[in-house]
């Protein structure tokens, strides 16, 4: 029998600890997909148990409905997501056809710093003109054919920049089952109509707030309330069913918890490059899965540059140590309000869709990109502005035009500086030339 492997047995073992059973995400080793996810074995899905104590069954019972059954199947990504007790967990870490169990841990929005009503733009936002992204608008790039998830509260699909940008919707209720049939794209707050414009909403009298005018959202309402993960779950497998090549998050847990990793390398695995807000909690901190390597993580700057104290980041011990990857506009960013309104936000959640947009527009230029390619084409198109600590802002600002020249050697106008390298290969850089200079003066 092989050796399985647990992770976030800490989440786990508290759970039970504290109330006798535990959700789990159970990660299947049998290749993903529908078929084999569903066929899932029996003897797999008899380890899951009913329990009064379970969120979802306390759910039911409030809404006075059959309980659901106690594990929920997501083929797409080939996880199920269900609840055990002791002898339960032990019975899935010995299974053939179990990869990993880990822990469902709760995420909540990361919700903006700051909200106030706004007059839609003249022309651009700001953000739109300092990522240099009209240049590549100039190129006939415009994110046409690329299919965006937007996993948040919803969207305002009346708004008229909107209109025409939401190619699929779905709504997952609080035990995380899909609503049918499905509603019309509504929001249950501000913030996923803010977030889902800034990536493709179209222009409006000339008047441009999206970064990928002619992309297509696949928004899903996940958040806020019920059984997030399962929620949070149900629609990143919706969006591998609707073949999104990028998918927006603005969510997460606070601090670091690993459980949730497996999920974003799934994610990859389908070459779907997770772009996730990394947190609004200031310096020091930072959300999961947002401070994963695996993951393409946001930080906020404002029209100066600076990074705002709002704005998360932290060091890790690993290769890759700082978080976020990137910083990207996040203050003051005017996007749709649900009602025909406009609003300017502040937070990294208003950051992430911006580069969510930009990656749109780099699949457009070039359908065939890998995840990985796509990822070190905006690193590389990344620099860091003076006066800004690599603490606070990593790589720095991405440039499109640089970026779109990195990906597929299109250059637009004269090229830049040299491109900007991760903090831990500057601070090497930086003990190569001291080494030198010591050995000159010796």
């Amino acid at each position: 029998m092989p050796e399985q492997i647990t992770i976030g047995s800490s989440t786990i073992a508290q759970q039970l600890k504290a109330t006798g059973v535990a959700q789990v995400i159970v990660v299947l080793s049998r290749p993903p997909g529908a078929a084999g996810a569903r066929g899932a074995s029996l003897q797999i899905r008899s380890h899951f148990t009913a329990s009064e104590k379970s969120q979802n069954t306390q759910i039911a019972r409030a809404e006075r409905a059959q309980p659901s059954t106690p594990y929920r199947v997501y083929p797409n990504l080939g996880v199920i997501l269900g609840i055990v007790d002791r002898a339960g967990l032990s019975g899935l870490e010995h299974e053939a056809g179990v990869a990993l169990v880990s822990g469902a841990p709760q995420f909540s929005p990361i919700w903006p710093d700051a909200a106030r009503a706004a007059a839609p733009p003249a022309r651009t936002t700001w953000g739109i003109d300092r990522m240099k992204v009209p240049a590549l608008w100039a190129q006939g790039l415009t994110g046409k054919g690329i299919r965006v998830g937007h996993l948040d509260t919803g969207v305002d699909g009346r708004h008229p920049t909107l209109r025409k940008a939401i190619a699929a919707f779905a709504e997952f209720d609080w035990t995380g089952a899909r609503v049918d049939p499905t509603p019309d794209p509504y929001d249950t707050d501000d913030h996923g109509t803010h977030t889902a414009a800034t990536i493709a909403g179209r222009a409006v009298q000339e008047r441009r707030i999206g970064v990928a005018p002619a992309a297509e959202l696949a928004s899903a309402l996940v958040i806020e309330g019920g059984n997030v993960i399962a929620r949070v779950l149900g629609g990143l497998d919706w969006c591998v069913e609707q073949h999104a090549r990028v998918i927006s998050l603005s969510l997460g847990l606070r601090g670091w918890w690993e459980d949730f990793i497996p999920i974003v390398d799934i994610l990859r695995a389908r070459n779907i490059l997770p772009v996730i807000a990394v947190g609004n909690e200031g310096p020091g901190t930072s959300r999961s899965p947002g401070n994963y390597s695996q993951s393409l993580s946001i930080g906020a700057h404002d029209k100066n540059d600076r990074v705002p104290l709002f704005s998360s980041s932290q060091s890790f011990n690993r290769p890759d140590p700082l978080v976020p990857d990137l910083i990207a506009p996040g203050v003051d960013v005017i996007s749709a309000q649900p009602g025909n309104r406009y609003q300017s936000m502040d937070g990294t959640s208003m950051a992430t869709p911006h580069v969510a947009g930009l990656a749109a527009l780099l699949l457009e230029a070039k359908p065939s990109a890998t995840v990985g390619e796509l990822q070190q084409a905006i690193y590389s198109a990344c620099s860091l502005p003076r006066g800004v600590p690599a603490e606070r802002g990593n790589r720095g600002i991405p440039d499109a035009v640089e970026a779109l020249a990195a990906l597929t050697g299109t250059v637009i106008g004269p090229t830049r500086r040299r491109r900007a390298q991760p903090v831990s290969s500057r601070r090497r850089a930086r003990k190569r030339k001291s080494g030198r200079t010591r050995a000159r003066t010796r």
